[in-house]
């Protein structure tokens, strides 16, 4: 069971990828062709299954990497279409600087950095919880 705290932490930082991800959908939504069958963005409740793009993390102890801890920060694009190394590039740097803008308003109080880790963002920082 996870603590009520981590999980309200969680759907802000969801909240932020959302966000952003509707922000790229309104941009760059017509730009490949989505898997057949893939519904478009906004024609579901979830928007890491509808639309081209689909962003999300998940936490990591960050003992391999040598980072910490952090949130792993991973972009993906709904297409069997060859996505350019420009392109994929462009993305990394929007999601960079929206998430740089966007966090400390979702996260008041916190210091946190997002990084470029290979072909992933890492989100690190303060990632305390507030008193129990």
């Amino acid at each position: 069971m996870r603590h009520h705290r981590a999980t309200e932490w969680e759907q802000r930082l969801e909240d932020v990828f959302d966000e952003i991800d509707a922000e790229l959908e309104e941009t760059y939504g017509d730009r490949y062709r989505r898997y057949a069958g893939r519904p478009g963005a906004g024609e579901t409740s979830d928007p890491s299954a509808d639309g081209l793009f689909n962003i999300g993390a998940q936490f990591s102890p960050g003992y391999s990497s040598g980072r910490g801890p952090g949130y792993v920060v991973e972009i993906r694009t709904a297409t069997r279409e060859d996505v350019t190394d420009e392109f994929r590039e462009k993305l990394f740097d929007e999601v960079r600087e929206r998430l740089e803008k966007k966090l400390p308003q979702s996260f008041p109080g916190k210091t946190l950095s997002v990084e470029r880790y290979g072909s992933r963002l890492h989100i690190s920082g303060d990632l305390s919880l507030g008193e129990a």
